[in-house]
């Protein structure tokens, strides 16, 4: 089955604690992985940003929610358990549990005070506030901003000229860390008589070994003629490494090609390369930061 979403995991997190003993969130998402059925993949599946695995994020706002209505107690840093009001609630047998149910508790807040601060429930907060965790929501809108932000970037760059484009790769490469110093790292070449090699890169600051440069500002998939042709161009220089970029993207065919060959080919399509630039910053700025804060227990324990 899907990982289901946090609202759906309340009920079975109470039930879990119907024993009255004290538990741990890796005890919780250990067990009812098992019960709900997840496999291997649904429970290494993480959240964008990579950090945490998205069941145990869904169990432990699932278990946030049922403390705020004082349905499970915190007695201490890293275990739960099942309070009176929580045993009460299992009795009456419900069918689920979700944030609507728990609004019947006066110190379930959150959409209290929400309303009270004039917030506007529309369908997509409706859904945003159903479905997904906190964390996962602005995840999700931080995705969403970025591959609006790629794809302007790939328009930008087919709005600019060639010897531009074939500048940026060089750029970047260096904002990755090869070569060191824009000055010292690397050069264009793109020119008449060029044997299809647009950059030239150190691998590193002492140039130990140098990288070649193809880059190709297209709107059509680049196939395999054309990485042959390149990995021409390279054993004309006797080299051993390149890197491909286009705005495109690369036929399968270009792709098995590149991964056969002796010679090492790194393929980047225009997927890639937008990621590459707004993760170093080139042709990006930060725009707002915001951060995400959490309880330091450590703080809170007396001696």
């Amino acid at each position: 089955m899907a990982i289901p979403d946090f609202q759906t995991v309340m009920l079975p997190l109470l039930k879990f604690c119907a024993d009255k003993r004290e538990h741990s969130l890796r005890e919780a998402v250990e067990v009812l992985s098992k019960e709900m059925s997840l496999t291997v993949e649904d429970l290494v599946a993480r959240l964008p940003s990579g950090q945490q695995a998205v069941f145990h994020n869904r169990i432990g706002w699932a278990q946030w929610h049922l403390k705020t209505a004082r349905l499970l107690n915190s007695p201490r840093r890293g275990v739960f358990h099942i309070t009176e009001r929580g045993i009460q609630v299992l009795v009456g047998k419900p069918s689920r549990i979700d944030l609507k149910f728990l609004d019947q508790f006066p110190e379930h807040e959150m959409r209290a005070l929400a309303r009270k601060g004039g917030v506007e429930v529309t369908p997509q907060t409706a859904i945003v506030d159903e479905e997904q965790t906190p964390e996962e929501a602005l995840e999700f809108a931080h995705q969403t901003i970025r591959q609006a932000l790629g794809q302007e970037l790939l328009s930008r760059i087919l709005a600019c000229s060639p010897v531009f484009f074939e500048e940026l790769v060089v750029e970047l490469l260096v904002a990755m860390g090869y070569g060191g110093s824009r000055r010292d790292a690397g050069e264009r070449v793109g020119q008449s008589g060029d044997g299809g090699i647009d950059g030239i890169i150190k691998e590193d600051r002492l140039g130990l070994d140098t990288i070649y440069i193809q880059a190709k500002r297209w709107q059509g998939n680049v196939g395999r003629p054309e990485i042959q042709k390149f990995v021409g161009a390279l054993q004309g220089q006797r080299a051993r490494k390149g890197v491909f970029i286009t705005t495109s993207a690369f036929t399968a065919d270009a792709i098995d090609y590149a991964s056969r060959i002796d010679t090492k080919v790194v393929l980047i399509d225009g997927q890639q390369l937008a990621n590459l630039m707004m993760d170093f910053d080139v042709g990006v700025s930060v725009a707002a930061t915001y951060a995400v804060k959490r309880i330091d227990s450590d703080y809170f324990e007396e001696e």
